[in-house]
């Protein structure tokens, strides 16, 4: 079920900081009380392959976020110590030293649950042991989120394990969002920032038609 055009759940959930500092994070209110957007993304596992390549792409790119009003989380299952750890691990030891984004630690899973993230193939009751067994990995998705200054969610995508995200995507999205609320136009396909946007109506788009 899409969450687009929802309110992001309202929940907290433990967090590290890059010092080590125990937190704990809204995203809702993240949003809300700070009157900025926020990108959340969840990557599987940490001390991993694909995920460190995400990680680091989307500090390098913090300071267009920032530019833009948006704050920068990630987000998976592990423990905040194994983030920690990861965290002091140099990049040439596959590690994520450097980032400076915040990072959610839903070990028990109770944010990811509720956005449908993990991978889980399938529950079945077992008797024997009277407990629900699960098939699958039960970590999440590449998942990524984009929630606007109301707690309202405008974007949200979900990769498989394998596929790696590209961070200028949301870079435009935010644009492209941000752009319709303060022109009140609407951004057609492959639209990027300074190029021409359109009316909702039909003159609107028989114009762009006409000129592109």
């Amino acid at each position: 079920m899409s969450l687009v055009g929802k309110k992001f759940p309202n929940i907290a959930v433990d967090a590290i900081s890059e010092m080590g500092d125990n937190l704990s994070i809204n995203i809702y209110e993240e949003a809300v009380n700070n009157n900025k957007k926020v990108l959340l993304f969840w990557y599987p596992k940490d001390f991993t392959f694909v995920c460190p390549t995400e990680l680091h792409a989307f500090q390098a790119a913090l300071g267009e976020f920032e530019k833009r009003n948006t704050m920068v989380i990630g987000a998976s299952c592990d423990t905040k110590e194994v983030h920690f750890a990861w965290l002091n691990t140099p990049k040439d030891n596959g590690g994520i030293e450097g980032v400076t984004y915040p990072i959610l630690a839903d070990t028990n899973r109770n944010l990811s649950n509720i956005l449908g993230i993990l991978d889980i193939e399938s529950t079945e009751y077992s008797e024997e042991t009277d407990s629900v067994i699960l098939t699958g990995s039960n970590v999440t998705y590449r998942a990524t989120y984009l929630v606007d200054e109301t707690g309202k969610i405008f974007h949200e995508s979900v990769n498989d394990m394998p596929l790696g995200r590209n961070v200028a995507e949301y870079l435009r999205l935010i644009d492209a969002y941000t752009h319709v609320q303060t022109k009140g136009e609407v951004c057609p396909a492959n639209w990027e920032e300074g190029k021409e946007a359109m009316t909702a109506d039909r003159k609107g788009v028989a114009s762009y038609l006409a000129s592109n």
